[in-house]
């Protein structure tokens, strides 16, 4: 991969731009908590072809999820499985909704 080909990946949220020391500090965590979270396959990252951690936008945002209900005093565990649940809860909201929109009969009066 060229300068320019991973310049042009800075606005794709799964590319693993994040290295897990700058990962950590972003999220204001430790690089144990984003291992933990790792280990209850919250995420997972990719790794460099040095074999380093490395993460994305979007895992970024699910780890400081986490985060925020492990503050809150939720184990370690329940707040992976907790925030896999509202992954699962939102996708399967997303696709009912384009179900339902396909149901829609056509407005006559809008058609050409």
């Amino acid at each position: 991969m060229t300068a320019d080909d991973s310049f042009g990946r800075l606005d794709d949220d799964d590319y693993p731009a994040y290295t897990m020391g700058r990962a950590a500090e972003m999220l204001g965590t430790t690089q144990g908590f984003l291992r933990a979270i790792g280990d209850a396959r919250l995420i997972t990252p990719l790794r460099s072809a040095g074999g380093h951690r490395r993460y994305s936008r979007y895992q970024l945002r699910i780890a400081a999820r986490a985060r925020e209900l492990v503050d809150q005093g939720t184990p370690i565990e329940a707040a992976c499985r907790i925030v896999i649940l509202e992954d699962q809860l939102e996708e399967a909201q997303r696709i009912n909704a384009e179900y339902r929109h396909a149901a829609e009969p056509e407005d006559p009066t809008t058609a050409g």
